[in-house]
């Protein structure tokens, strides 16, 4: 008899436990009580169970809707000179620029160091990110030139007999030019060391 009292005790505790429940939700969802929240077709009350997620949801990345191109124009507006993109702080690179500025008689190339705001802008216009200084960079107007093409098409631009070697080396294929570009361009600061700041 005792056994059955628990049992009963315990019975009806479940029920008044599930009947607040029933109460609290109708409350917060405005639903009325007699909605049919309190009916119950057991004596066990299920509550609901939330399902939640261990991952977080990431956002899709924004792609850059600013058309770099047209945002850069004013580069060329007045003055339609190629600019050269160099990394400001390579001894080899800084050495390059002074060697290009020695041999271009008529100043038909601009420079401008790859980490500064508008060389940052110009990386852009030419597809790269922002913060890429692994290779030189020609910026024209209509288009740009990186690595050993770079190189090739300033040389191009500069006193003779510059042009001439640009158009022998040409016939280098371009794999094995950017190879060799790349292998200079991944030890420059090893071999020819680094400045703290931009010398042109």
């Amino acid at each position: 008899m005792r056994r059955y009292h628990i049992q009963l005790k315990a019975l009806s505790l479940q029920a008044i436990q599930c009947f607040n429940f029933q109460i609290s939700m109708a409350l917060q969802l405005h639903v009325p009580v007699s909605a049919g929240l309190l009916k119950s077709r057991s004596r066990v009350c299920s509550l609901p169970q939330r399902k939640v997620s261990t991952f977080a949801t990431l956002s899709q990345p924004r792609s850059d809707s600013v058309n770099w191109v047209e945002a850069t124009n004013t580069f060329f507006l007045q003055d339609k000179r190629p600019i050269m993109l160099f990394d400001g702080v390579c001894n080899l690179c800084n050495g390059g620029v002074k060697f290009v500025r020695d041999n271009d008689r008529n100043k038909t190339i601009r420079y401008e160091a790859l980490q500064s705001e508008a060389g940052k802008m110009l990386l852009k216009r030419s597809g790269r990110a922002p913060d890429d200084i692994s290779s030189v960079v020609l910026v024209e107007k209509d288009r740009s030139y990186i690595k050993s093409e770079a190189v090739l098409k300033i040389m191009e631009y500069i006193d003779l007999p510059f042009p001439q070697l640009a158009a022998l080396l040409k016939l280098v294929p371009l794999f094995v030019r950017d190879f060799v570009y790349d292998n200079v361009a991944d030890n420059r600061y090893n071999v020819f060391g680094r400045s703290e700041s931009c010398e042109i």
